[in-house]
Order: C-alpha cells, then sequence, then structure tokens
C-alpha cells in the first residue's frame, strides 16, 4: 500500500467494499432483465424477485436460520429500532418493561428511551469493569410485565462479547422475547440463532464488506414473536417494512454473508493473530492499556488507551497516515467521552485517551507493523512536553 493512502483499521464502523460484491451489485444493476419492482408480477419483476430470494437465503444461512425468517430493512439501526420499539409496543398493556444495558449502541438506548417517553419502564443494566453484562444480572432484572431483553452480542467499542446464549435460555424460561444486535458479530463470530435462544437478531451489510444502506432483521418463526411495524405502505416483507426492495443492495448483501460464511473457518483467527501483533507492537508506547477484556472478544477490535494522550489529538496528528476513531462513529461528532468506557469505569480523561482499532479481512501483516510505529511516535511525539511521570497520572 502506498504511504499516501491511509491505513484502514476502522472495520468496526465499516468494512470497504469487497470488489466481488461491488461486482455483482455493478452486474445487477446494468442487467435490463432485473429492473423490475421485485413485487412484480411481470417477468422482469419476477426475475428480480428470484434475485432477492437467493441472496434473502444467503443472508439466513450466515446465522443458522431459515430464509422465510429474513426481513430485509435499510441497515442494522433500522433492524434495531424495529426490534426494540415494535416488540414492546406490540406486548399489550400488561407488558411496559424492558431490560438492556448503558454500554448498548445508540440505536437500541435511543429507543428504549422513547419508550420511556410512551410510558415504559426500561431497567438499565450496568456492564462490568471487564465490559460484559453478567446473564445472572439479566435474570434478576426480569419482572412478571417485562416485555423484552435487547442486548449486543459483542460490543461495537470494545469488542467484548457477551453470553447470548445463557440469556437465550433465562428468557426463553421465563417466556421474554430476546432481541440481539449481532452488527459486529454477524460474519465474525459463528452465530446459531436457535441454539443461542434469539426471538430477533439485527445485522447489517457493510460490517461484512457489503454495501451501506442494507440490513436484515430476524424473526423467529415458532413462536413467533409479536412485532409492530413502524413504516407502513404496501405491505412488503409480510407486512412488516413497507417500500420496494433494492435489488442490487439486498444481493450484494447475500453475498458478503455468504464471503463471510465461508470466511468463518480461518479468518477470525488469522485476524485475532493480527490483533495480538499490534498489540505487541503498541508496547513501547507505554503507558498503554486495554479497555475492556481481551477474551472473550471479538477478533479485530482492540479498544486502547495512552495515558497522557488525548484521543482526538492522536487522531489529528495520524490523520492521512491511519484511518481509527475514538469510539463508535455513530458518535464521533460529540466531543464527548465514550459512554461505553465511562460505563466500564474509566474516568473521561481515561475515555479521552482511548482509540479503538478494528481490523478486517483485507487487514495485512505490513500494515499493522507500520500502524504500530506510527502510533508510537505520534504517543511519544505527543508526551514529549509532558513532565517525568505525568502521563500515569493524567489517565
Amino acid at each position: 500500500m502506498p504511504d499516501r493512502v491511509p491505513i484502514y483499521l476502522d472495520y468496526a464502523a465499516t468494512a470497504p467494499l469487497d470488489p466481488r460484491v461491488a461486482d455483482l451489485m455493478s452486474e445487477c444493476l446494468r442487467d435490463p432483465a432485473l429492473q423490475g419492482n421485485p413485487a412484480s408480477a411481470h417477468a422482469p419483476g419476477r426475475a428480480a424477485a428470484v434475485h432477492v430470494e437467493s441472496a434473502r437465503g444467503q443472508v439466513a444461512q450466515l446465522i443458522g436460520a431459515q430464509p422465510e425468517s429474513i426481513v430485509f430493512t435499510s441497515g442494522a439501526t433500522e433492524s434495531v429500532n424495529l426490534a426494540v420499539l415494535g416488540a414492546a409496543r406490540a406486548a399489550g398493556s400488561s407488558k411496559r418493561h424492558v431490560v438492556t444495558a448503558r454500554t448498548e449502541h445508540r440505536a437500541a438506548l435511543d429507543a428504549c428511551r422513547q419508550l420511556e417517553r410512551e410510558g415504559f419502564t426500561v431497567g438499565w443494566l450496568k456492564s462490568g469493569t471487564d465490559g460484559s453484562v453478567d446473564p445472572g444480572q439479566v435474570a434478576a432484572a426480569l419482572r412478571a410485565d417485562t416485555a423484552l431483553v435487547s442486548l449486543m452480542h459483542a460490543n461495537n467499542e470494545t469488542g467484548v462479547i457477551n453470553d447470548i446464549a445463557a440469556v437465550g435460555r433465562i428468557c426463553r424460561e421465563r417466556g421474554v422475547t430476546f432481541h440481539v444486535d449481532a452488527a459486529q458479530s454477524a460474519g465474525k463470530l459463528p452465530i446459531d440463532v436457535d441454539g443461542m435462544g434469539m426471538a430477533l437478531l439485527s445485522f447489517c451489510a457493510h460490517k461484512l464488506g457489503g454495501p451501506k444502506g442494507i440490513g436484515a432483521l430476524y424473526l423467529r418463526h415458532r413462536p413467533r414473536p409479536a412485532l409492530q411495524p413502524l413504516q407502513f405502505g404496501g405491505g412488503h416483507e409480510r407486512g412488516l417494512r413497507a417500500g420496494t426492495l433494492a435489488t442490487h443492495q439486498i444481493v450484494g448483501f447475500g453475498l458478503a454473508c455468504e464471503l463471510a460464511r465461508v470466511g468463518l473457518a480461518t479468518e477470525p483467527a488469522r485476524i485475532r493473530a493480527l490483533r495480538e501483533r499490534l498489540w505487541a507492537g503498541l508496547q513501547p508506547a507505554a503507558p498503554v492499556a486495554q479497555n475492556g477484556a481481551a477474551e472473550p472478544g471479538l477478533p479485530g477490535i482492540l479498544n486502547v488507551r495512552f495515558p497522557g494522550v488525548e484521543g482526538e489529538s492522536l487522531l489529528f496528528a495520524l490523520d492521512g497516515s491511519l484511518a481509527t476513531s475514538s469510539g463508535s462513529a455513530c458518535s464521533s461528532a460529540t466531543a464527548e467521552p465514550s459512554y461505553v468506557l465511562r460505563a466500564l469505569g474509566l474516568s473521561d480523561l481515561a475515555a479521552q485517551a482511548s482509540l479503538r482499532l478494528s481490523l478486517g479481512r483485507e487487514t495485512t501483516e505490513e500494515e499493522i507493523d507500520r500502524a504500530a510505529r506510527l502510533l508510537v511516535d505520534c504517543v511519544r511525539r505527543l508526551r514529549a512536553p509532558l513532565p517525568a511521570g505525568a502521563s500515569e497520572a493524567i489517565a
């Protein structure tokens, strides 16, 4: 990779579009036979529908589901909103309690805050200092009027993995609908929706090397959870998501899921080794610490803090050389320290001294080594004006 091209370590925000996916989407856009509306009964519509249903099967296979369980949406945010708002509102007047964690993605947090405005009670769980949510804490939070539990499979900032299977068993035993946000984990960790007890699961294409603007909500077939739609007009996707299906986006999503499924045999181990290589390469910048537990964690996320160095200043110093972030892309426009890291017990200064480095399919050893050198050099340069020992005291 030429020096003028930044090393890309922001896969948790979005993965680069896989060239194979781009080629297939372009073919779909150019093919005159696929320009019909997939909901239309004529030949072009039927041809488009065949491609949509083939992709639906690929998407379902990634998570061990049946094709008819997949509802296409505009992305994981819409899928999370549909699951959280749709399931809570459909639960009836006797079920007005929802359980979630303070370290969830804003798509879930803001949806739960909306439910509070509508009169629901939300049980806000705290994670441990390792970043995970204890299944026993979930069990203790459940009430007779609990309509829904919504949790991430893997955190988007720290990569820490929750014991979803244990929570799924608890919810199944108590008859509570369980939603899982798998935007970060789908295609990077094995998922078996039935075996893990999920009633609803949300994920998207662009974290997998697919296009932005397309996602999916898995809806358990039996027993099917009650769900109210968020939008209306046409009865598409079994009446749960109105709007004309974007054939090329869905086809791209399907291939991205297929490539990710095949890659599960080798990619997690390769990427985990690269993450450990990066962590080792950052040790000359000591003091340096990892935020959240390394294991169980996503192979490709390393959230680190460099005491005495403000994360945004480090990003500015690296601009043009390294593309990464100081937290979730959905929160990057604010100057506030990461609410996820603060929930782990970090101070504002410690949270602001942190970077999220995320790796993916195209990451190479050479890039990792060069990124480590860049980070170490920048950290040393930014710490140089500090008095001796000050960095340890600052964060």
